[in-house]
Formats: structure tokens, sequence, C-alpha cells
């Protein structure tokens, strides 16, 4: 790992531009420099050097069939409200149906897209509706009485060989007529609750997920995210279009190509359980050859329909990973899982047995293969911008909170919760997941989709410190003290997500500013201080992927934490700002650069959950059946949560 330290502590005349939230005039929309697509007010907070809007793009409710199948009664309209602040209650339910949980938000998410499967929708709906003609179907039982049984049976027979049950008809109509009718609440609950006044206050998308085969656990899922509110008729689903090519066939016929000012875009999910298939072709599932080349067209096809990578959601994280290359950075091993597909997690229901994950299930080494890519092709089809999100199966965006509090988010973890304080709420290596930001000139779906499409995002482990990050080549050394630092990143060179302009004639290397600003905190939950800012740097030299980590603000403080207690220990910093110069720089090798901000160690929710239990692993009797992880040796009582940028990309002049 190389140091490299030139930074500063913020100024006063600093933070304001950084956060950039001053309100310019917005009476006219034509001050927008975007398409505007909808009807809706001006926004009152319009800000040209755009503020930062946390969100979630992975979001489950009842209407999903796993979801559902664990006993999940909230649905779009409530996880909505949810995300506004209001509280919620959830699973699990007593005898006369009231909820046994309650949660909420320490501060609103600013945006929200719902991701219910699109597989499944309407068997879910006849399933669960009593007076339907299957509501006493065998399958339609088992589905209601175990989310096992659901998974093997309900969506087994869907997702393991693409046909449903004979109660959706020959043809499947029936399932998907009804199919149709929970899509009109998809897409009615999306425009209650967005903000179309001049307050905007919450912004909502219409999404869902197009969820793969699962054949031996491999994930290939993505999420698709709609502009506005002129959408397809019907969702598509893997059964119809069984690969992403076939989605975005789908897309394009159906939305960009229908002529009335449909939109979208798909993330793919957290490739750690992908089993090294997340970035070979789009193709691959209804390919006869095991592996199909990818060429330049869906190369460029690929960059247009996944601008950005969900690198981080409960079920861990996706940047690397020490096991599987990058035992250089240390960092590296946070939140990973010790399998690559969900086999690994439930190895009763998928085979193979677990594998240990290979480079290729991680966003860095795409990003490395991306410039392969570029090289031989032209174009850079994994040319990714950076979100995290939560994958919650609970209907509750945005629950990022790691304390003994935390629900767990199901899925493939623990539906219904822990029984007992002295059981954990989810399975131990998941965690309650991450946020997406974007940098958007207000809260408008077409402010925050523009966003995405240019990659100006990122991600975080769910908390939420504000970053910038530019690169040029002129930048001054005392970028950082400017009162006009963003407006200077921006009118010199690139944000994140950007390309490097072409390389200035007394300019020697790229040049990058990057500052961050803790987490505020709210009420009830702490921030706590930075720690230190790297900068990743990927190139691509001889064909060989290599990877450099740069410390360039803050670094080591000794920071810690009290186990026992959970209170933090040690010093940290407010804000953090550097204006760094990549010192092996080499004109003629493409390379991409990301920033990654890293706050001081806190505890776990995972440890939470063992204090609140009065474990002490010195005493065995202390220590409850359901908790014997706590004293682990692979237990990981402390989490350091960071942020992600989208990278910046260089490309050598002719290439």
């Amino acid at each position: 790992m190389t140091t490299c330290r030139p930074f500063f502590l913020f100024t006063a005349a600093v933070i304001a531009p950084m956060l950039a939230t001053a309100a310019d005039d917005p009476s006219t929309s034509t001050a927008r420099p975007y398409e505007i697509t909808e009807e809706r007010e001006p926004c009152s907070n319009f800000t040209p050097l755009k503020q930062p809007l946390f969100g979630d793009t992975h979001v489950h409710t009842s209407l999903s069939f796993d979801a559902n199948g664990q006993n999940t009664r909230n649905r779009p309209a409530d996880a909505y409200r949810f995300a506004m602040g209001e509280r919620m209650g959830i699973q699990p339910y007593d005898d006369e149906d009231n909820p046994q949980r309650f949660i909420q938000l320490d501060r609103p998410l600013d945006f929200v897209s719902l991701s219910d499967h699109a597989e499944l929708l309407g068997e879910v709906n006849l399933c669960t509706t009593p007076g339907t003609w299957t509501y006493w179907h065998p399958v339609c039982v088992a589905h209601r009485s175990s989310g096992t049984l659901s998974m093997i049976l309900l969506a087994g027979r869907s997702l393991g060989f693409r046909s449903r049950w004979g109660f959706c008809g020959d043809k499947g109509e029936h399932c998907l007529g009804k199919a149709g009718s929970v899509w009109e609440e998809i897409k009615r609950s999306a425009e209650e609750a967005y903000d179309r006044s001049s307050s905007c206050r919450f912004t909502s998308f219409v999404g869902y997920e197009w969820t793969a085969s699962m054949d031996e656990g491999k994930n290939l899922h993505r999420n698709v995210v709609f502009r506005n509110e002129r959408v397809p008729k019907l969702p598509s689903s893997w059964i119809e279009t069984p690969s992403a090519s076939a989605l975005w066939d789908h897309l394009d016929r159906d939305c960009l190509d229908a002529g009335e000012g449909c939109d979208v875009l798909t993330i793919p999910h957290n490739s750690n359980i992908s089993s090294g298939l997340m970035f070979r072709s789009a193709k691959i599932e209804e390919s006869a050859a095991p592996h199909p080349e990818v060429d330049a067209a869906e190369a460029k096809r690929r960059q247009r329909m996944e601008p950005i990578i969900e690198i981080m959601q409960h079920k861990g994280s996706s940047e690397c990973d020490v096991v599987a290359g990058w035992s250089n950075d240390e960092t590296c091993g946070f939140e990973t899982l010790a399998y690559d597909s969900f086999g690994g997690g439930r190895p009763s229901m998928f085979t193979p047995p677990a594998q240990l994950p290979a480079a290729n299930n991680f966003v860095r080494w795409a990003l490395t293969e991306g410039l392969r890519q570029q090289q031989t092709l032209g174009v850079n089809g994994l040319k990714y911008g950076i979100i995290a999100s939560t994958d919650t199966h609970i209907a509750a965006p945005g629950l990022t909170t790691e304390d003994a509090a935390h629900p767990g988010h199901g899925g493939f973890g623990k539906g219904e919760g822990a029984a007992t304080t002295n059981e954990f709420a989810d399975n131990i290596e998941f965690g309650p997941g991450g946020l997406a930001v974007a940098w958007a000139e207000e809260n408008t779906r077409d402010s925050i989709f523009e966003a995405m499409l240019r990659r100006e995002v990122y991600g975080t482990s769910g908390t939420r410190p504000t970053v910038r990050f530019f690169g040029g080549w002129d930048y001054p050394e005392t970028l950082c003290d400017s009162p006009e630092m963003v407006a200077q990143g921006y009118a010199a060179g690139v944000p994140m997500g950007g390309d490097l302009p072409a390389k200035t004639e007394n300019a020697d290397a790229p040049r990058f500013v990057v500052a961050a600003m803790k987490d505020a905190g709210s009420a009830t939950v702490r921030g706590l201080p930075l720690q230190r800012i790297q900068i990743v740097k990927g190139s691509l030299k001889d064909g060989e992927h290599h990877e450099t980590v740069f410390e360039v603000a803050g670094g080591d403080n000794g920071a810690s934490v009290d186990l026992a207690t959970c209170e933090p220990k040690g010093q940290g910093a407010a804000n953090l700002c550097s204006v760094w110069s990549d010192p092996d720089f080499d004109a003629s090798t493409p390379a991409w650069y990301y920033a990654r901000v890293l706050e001081n160690p806190s505890c776990r929710w995972s440890q939470y959950t063992c204090n609140a239990a009065g474990v002490d692993c010195n005493d065995p009797a202390s220590v409850p059946e359901g908790l014997s992880a706590c004293c682990s040796e692979s237990h990981k009582a402390t989490i350091q949560e960071r942020a992600w940028t989208s990278p910046i990309w260089y490309t050598p002049t002719g290439s």
C-alpha cells in the first residue's frame, strides 16, 4: 500500500460549497441542465452545484414471493411512508395479527426505488387472497405455511424450470393478468408517494427486480428503475426473458423505443454471490456456449443500460476480498462472505457446496477488466458507477443502523427475526446494508435519474458521510482551502463517474481533489469521526491487472471500540480534504481511480446483540446456544463504516 498525505482539514468557507445546498431561483424550468420529462413544480431548493440525496434502490415488500413467504405484510405504500419517517410494525405477528416489532428511521430518506420481484407477482396475489380459485391449491397452502416450502415449490418451479403452475393457465394468462393488477398498485403507490410540489421532500421511482435463475445459487439479478411514470404494461420476469440481454430487449421494445417518453436503467445486484458470472456476457443464460464472448455491440449496450452497480447490501460487500486476491489491502476484508453463491449460505437448498469467492466476483476486478474491453473492443462495458442499498425483504428502505434493534432484512436470512433476545435476528454474516447517494440539482426523478446515468453517485455502508471527488490536470494544491472548491472542481475537471479530459500541455499527471465530511448523525444515532481517505487506482499493464491503494488524507489514528460497552475510543476528523497527484502515472496506460472514505471503528450489529443478552465469553454459562457465535474467533465484533465513490477514468489519447 502506497502512502501520500498532502491533506487539509476543511475551513468553514469550504464546508458550505461542498454541501451545496444554497437555492437558486427556480422560477423557470429552462434553468435545469437536463431534459424535463414530467409535469411538476420546480423545486425551491434547486442547487446548480448539486446536493447529496440519500436513498435506497433495492427494496422488497409483501408483493415479493420470498418476502411474502417469510410473513412480510407491509405493501409499497407502507414502505414509502417508512422511508419518509413513519413508524412501522413488522413480523412476527401474534394470534390477533398484531406486529411484535416496530421500526423507524432516525432520518427520512430522500428517494426510494422499490424492487419487488417481477417473477410470481400474480401467483403470490392469487395464493394469498381469500376467495380466489387458487387459494386452496396445495402450492398456495404450502406458500402460506412455510417460507422454505414456498421457495421449493412456488418459486422452485418458476426460477428452476422457467414454467408456471397449471393454475396460471396454458400460457400463464391467469397469473400474468393478476400481475398486471399488482403492477398497477406499484405504479399508483409510487405516484402517491412522489412529492411533485416545490417542497420536493421525497422522490419515488417505479421499479422492479428481474430475478434470474438461481441455478446452483448463482445470483445474476438486476433492479430495474424507470425515470418517470411512463412504464411498460407489465414488468418483465426471468420466465419470459431468460437473460439480461433478453431483459434489455424487452426494455428497448416496450420502453426506450416505444416513443412514449419511457426511460430506464438496470442495476446489477451485489456481485459477491454471482459465482463469477455477473461480469460475463449478458447472454450467458440463453447461449449454448458455456461462456459466450462479449462483442463491441454488447459492451456498448451494457454501458448504457447498466451505468451503476450495487457494491454492498445486507448480504455483504462486493468491492474486493482479501481471500480472492487482494491480500495487500486489509480493508478488503470488509463485510465479505465466505462463499460465492446463495448455496454457501443455504447448502441444503442448492448444489454444489459452497465455493470460496474468486476475484471475478468483485467490482474492483470488473473495473479493471473493463479497461481490457476498452483496449480490445473500443468500448468499456464494465464502466460502473457505484451505489449501495439494503435489499430489505421487510419493506424497510434505509434501515441501516448497526445496533441491537437491527431486525434482519430477511431474504435468505431469518425472515421472522429473532424469536427471543437470545438469538440473532439475521444470519450473522449478513448486516443492515448500505445506502445510495446521488449528487443531484434537486430532489426530482429527472435530476436523480440523470445523476445515475452520468454516474455521479456513491455508495455508503449505511452511514451518511458527504463525499466529493473531482479529477483534472491543473487543480491548485491549495484548492481544499478555497470557498470555490466545488465550482472549480467542475470547471477544471470532472466529478466522480466522469472521464478525465485530454491531458493539458504542462501537466505531468492527473490531479484529484477528494473531500469528505463526517455523518452529522441524528438525535438517536451518533455520527462517527472520519479516520482516513484513500484513493484506489486500477490499471492494465501488459494485459495484467494492477491495483494500488494510496492514503491521501488522515491515517491510522489508533481509534478503537470498547467491546463491552460499544463506546468508541480515540480521536478522528470531522472533515478531511486532499489534492492528490498520481505519483505512478503512465500516460500510455489506461486507469481508473475511486475514493474510499473510512470512519473510525464502531460495534457491529451482532456485537450489540451479544452485549444486550449479557454474553461474557469468559463465562460459558452466560452464552445462550443461539448466540454461541458471539465467542467465535470468526465473529466480526466491529465494523469500519465507509463510503465508495464512483470512479474517474483515464484513457490514453488515441485509445
